[in-house]
This record gives structure tokens, sequence and C-alpha cells, in this order.
């Protein structure tokens, strides 16, 4: 029997595909949570492990017939204690569906409804599942508008309404953290977990003064390392892992596999946080995407990763050195990681409209918020860019002064509509010649540095 192969089967959805795969091959994806996964990867998560239903954990599975699945899970978790030198008496899980399902089977396993959490203040490059909750601005008051965030009416996120959340900021003379005030709001607060990580802090963090913060108050310590896992794994990055009581991450960012997620912790804790996850929050794990994790772990085991991830970093801060010479003003004077946050203020065209201007010229960025932000989310104050992926197509320091250059003249070219509407901003950036001439010239760079599609 021949089989329909997607293109005839579903002409509508390969048109899409096709389109997608065009963009990918033709644009710069400089977000800092984006990668590419390669072929074995995909091919994995597109296999007949989907098919299969398995809820429960190896060995121990509520339906039959999952023996290869048992297996299939039990390499992922080896490869992950082998990557990241997890401790013997550590676990692993790896049915967390991603970052945020993940972040909440710790709440969920570890705290009680209403127990108090204090993670990084989301502003200033802290996540939404964190705690995220605002005031808006007939609420705000001194206490919100210093060191401590003590959270507002509006609950964002799912982690704010069943938790109380706190929030802890960046200092506002570096944008860094300050574990002094850090740890005086948490003798102050007494939260029975503390969060570190998020999605636009470019520097490292010191996950030791973390652990003893919480250990003087006699909290959790939950290290969220979604951003820089794959740093972390090559020995680029500082590792919490063996210091923090909890690690999560998401698997698809500077770690190079597909969407997913991973936990680790100690075994007294990972036993409650297993629960968490099933029967907590999930049915059956996606056996698909634990099979496209185990794959992308093992790559991350060659020697090749490791140059990888040091080039990360290398282009990262390439760019961030390059676009100062530029008169951007980089967030903490540049970056330890793989992503770079540029405070716009200066000149005068912010996140949103930035954004949109760069991928019109062939270069996809995010607008982002920074530390002490005066502007809506919507359109915030600065742009965040991240080189995991372009990096992934092989490009260097070269690469990154050349776009560093784009970058500085689509800003030059849209200084002047900085007061225009949107809609007009955008039109004017659409017929630009000179934009136009910077998405051919980047195309032209993309083909010497072509994806395996």
């Amino acid at each position: 029997m021949n089989k329909p192969n997607l293109q005839k089967q579903d002409s509508e959805l390969f048109d899409i595909l096709k389109s997608e795969e065009k963009k990918q091959q033709e644009k710069l994806s400089m977000i800092p949570s984006e990668n590419f996964a390669s072929k074995a990867v995909r091919e994995a998560v597109g296999s007949v492990f989907m098919n299969k239903y398995s809820e429960g954990y190896p060995d121990a599975r509520y339906y039959e017939g999952n023996y290869h699945i048992d297996e299939l899970e039990k390499l992922a978790i080896s490869r992950a204690k082998e990557l990241f030198k997890v401790p013997s008496d550590w676990g692993v899980n790896v049915q967390a569906l991603s970052g945020s399902p993940a972040n909440l089977a710790v709440y969920l396993g570890l705290l009680e409804p209403g127990d108090k959490i204090m993670g990084m203040y989301l502003p200033d490059g802290g996540h939404l599942s964190h705690g995220w909750s605002y005031s808006p601005k007939s609420e705000r008051n001194e206490e919100n508008d210093g060191f401590l965030y003590a959270g507002g009416s509006r609950k964002v996120n799912v982690t704010s309404k069943f938790f109380k959340a706190i929030q802890y900021k960046t200092n506002p003379d570096n944008q860094l953290f300050d574990y002094e005030e850090i740890e005086k709001i948490a003798l102050q607060e007494k939260p029975k977990l503390i969060i570190t990580g998020g999605t636009a802090y470019p520097r490292e963090i010191d996950y030791r003064k973390m652990k003893a913060i919480a250990d003087k108050v006699g909290a959790y310590y939950l290290a969220d390392i979604a951003h820089e896992a794959g740093l972390i794994a090559a020995g680029v990055n500082e590792s919490p892992v063996g210091i923090a009581d909890v690690v999560t991450f998401t698997t698809h960012k500077t770690l190079r596999c597909n969407r997913g997620a991973i936990i680790l912790a100690q075994n007294d804790l990972m036993k409650k946080i297993n629960r968490a996850v099933f029967p907590g929050l999930q049915g059956g794990p996606h056996n698909h995407s634990i099979a496209g994790i185990s794959v992308g772990l093992k790559e991350a085991l060659e020697p090749e990763f490791k140059r990888y991830a040091e080039q990360i970093v290398l282009n990262a801060q390439t760019l961030a050195q390059e676009l100062s010479l530029y008169d951007f003003e980089i967030v903490t004077g540049g970056t330890d990681k793989h992503l770079v946050l540029i405070n716009l203020t200066n000149k005068g065209v912010f996140g949103k409209k930035f954004a949109r201007a760069l991928d019109h010229a062939g270069i996809i960025t995010n607008m982002n918020t920074m530390p002490q932000e005066s502007r809506s989310p919507a359109d915030p104050s600065a742009l965040r860019i991240g080189t995991p992926w372009i990096t992934t197509r092989g490009m260097k320091e070269k690469e990154m002064k050349q776009i560093a250059e784009w970058m500085n003249q689509v800003m030059e070219e849209i200084t002047g509509w900085s007061e225009d509407d949107f809609e007009v901003f955008e039109e004017k950036a659409m017929k630009s010649e000179r934009i136009s001439a910077i998405a051919q010239s980047v195309m032209e760079l993309c083909d010497n540095f072509p994806l395996d599609i």
C-alpha cells in the first residue's frame, strides 16, 4: 500500500512548512531561546515513539508493551547524568513537557499552595514561571519600586496564583545580582523556595552564594538553567548541579535538542517531584520528545560540542563589543553567555520597532524589557539577541562584526521614523531600499552557512 506523503495528503500545511524552512534557511535566527536541531534529533522526534502511551516510569508503567520505552527513557537519563556530572545521590526526570511545567512540578512536589516563593523580577530578566504578577500604576508604591517586588493584584502566571510570589531585582547601578540585598529580602520574607535563572540575564550567577542564602532561611534552592544548559554541560559556564537542591532546564536552547525539559534533584526530593510530574500534572510522557532529547544529549557528549559552546560565547561577546562601537548601550556592559541585551533608550527607537525592522532586513531578534524598565512590555526599551543558532550554522567572529554593522545600518535607516505609528513604520521598513539591500546581503551570508534541512 502506497502511503501518501505530506505534500499529497495536506498540501496546505506542506506549503506552510516549506515557507518556514525557507525563512529559517535565508534569515539569521538570533533569538537566544532558539536553536537548530540536527537531522538525527528531528528523525527521532518524528519517529514511531510518538505512537506509544506510557503512563508511569521505567519498569513501573500502567500500560503493557512499554519495554522499549523503558529502554529509551533509561538511556536519556543515563546520558543526562553523564553530561551534567550528576552526583550519585541525585535523580533525573526527563518527562516534563517543557520548562514551565518542569518548574511547576518542583513547586507542586516540594511546596504547599500559598507557600512563599522568591524569584527574579521579570522585567530585570526573570521568567514568568518564577511567580510573576504585577501592579497596575494605581497600586504602585515605594516598596514596589525598590529592590524588593512584592507582587501585585494581577496574577499573570499560574505560579503567582497558587503561591505567594515575591521577587528581587538587579542592582540599578550595574544591572547585576546584588547578593547582599537578596539575602536581606530572604531574611525578611522567609520564602520556602528561592529561584535563580532567567531569560535575559547575561551574566554568571554565583550558585554557592544563592545556596548559602537559601540555607540561612531554610528554603529550597532551585536553579533554573534553561538558557545556559548547553554552556554548563560543555563547561563554559559554572554548574549548579550538586550545589542547588534542584536544577531544571529546557533542552532546545543552548543544549540544541528538541523541545522538552529535564529536572535534576537530590533523590529524596526527586521522589516527590516525580510524583508531581506524574500523576500530579501529566499523563503519559511524550516519548518522541524524549527520543530526540536522548539523541541531542549524545551529541552534546562529543568533543565538538564543547568547541561549539565556546564559540557561542565568543560570538556573543564579539557582538556586544562591536555593537558598543556603534553606540549601542549593552546592559551589564557585556555578556558571559549566549545572549546580549541592548538598551535602546539613547537611540530613540525601541524594541518593538527595531525588532520588526531587523526582521525585514533578515535578522530575527526579539523586543525585551530591561532592568529599570519604564515602558510597556508591549513596546519595551530593549532588544535581546543571541548566538546559539547562528553558531550552529558555523558563523564566527568575522560574521558577528558584519551582523553588528548591519544592525547599525538598520538603526540609522529607521531613526527618523521613531514617532510614526507602528503600521506606518512597518510600511516604510518594507519599502526601504536600504533594508531590502541588507536582507539580500543576509541571504547571501546564510547561503555560505547553510542549515542541514
